[in-house]
């Protein structure tokens, strides 16, 4: 299975560029993974979605995981024959009502708003951590959190 990160308008701010393609190095590591750049006119977004994909919004009123929960599910994902795995961040303004209806399940990043900007860079950092969870590499420290307490 693939995965894609579907996204509205361009990355502008420098830093974030550099540390989201950091990222998306990172994750190609363990699966195959696009990034999709969609210009800035909302309607053209679902022309980047196949009827077989599988599509998560990435939206404030979606399920909210921690990264265990969230490496957990996307290995549930890859079981099934899903040909892509297709998350989506909405531009500024959120998603038209033509894009939540193609939607199979939203998920939230976080009670808080982030611009649409940083949510790209939240995202491929928390998906990298998955991956990095369920090969059981280091990356993540949960457990030795605990054990500190």
């Amino acid at each position: 299975m693939k995965i894609a990160l579907v996204w509205i308008g361009k990355t502008v701010a420098p830093y974030l560029v550099e540390a989201v393609n950091d990222y998306v190095k990172r994750v190609r590591f363990y699966t195959p993974f696009e990034v999709v750049e969609v210009p800035g006119l909302k309607k053209l977004l679902l022309k980047t979605i196949e009827p077989t994909d599988v599509v998560v919004l990435l939206d404030d009123k979606g399920r909210q995981m921690t990264s265990v929960e969230f490496a957990a599910w996307i290995e549930k994902h890859k079981q099934v024959s899903a040909r892509r795995l297709v998350f989506v961040v909405g531009g500024a303004y959120g998603f038209s009502r033509a894009v939540y209806d193609r939607a199979n399940t939203l998920i939230s990043l976080s009670k808080m708003t982030y611009s649409h900007q940083m949510v790209r860079l939240v995202f491929v950092e928390q998906l990298y951590r998955a991956h990095t969870i369920t090969a059981g590499e280091p990356y993540h420290h949960e457990d030795s959190l605990l054990k500190q307490s």
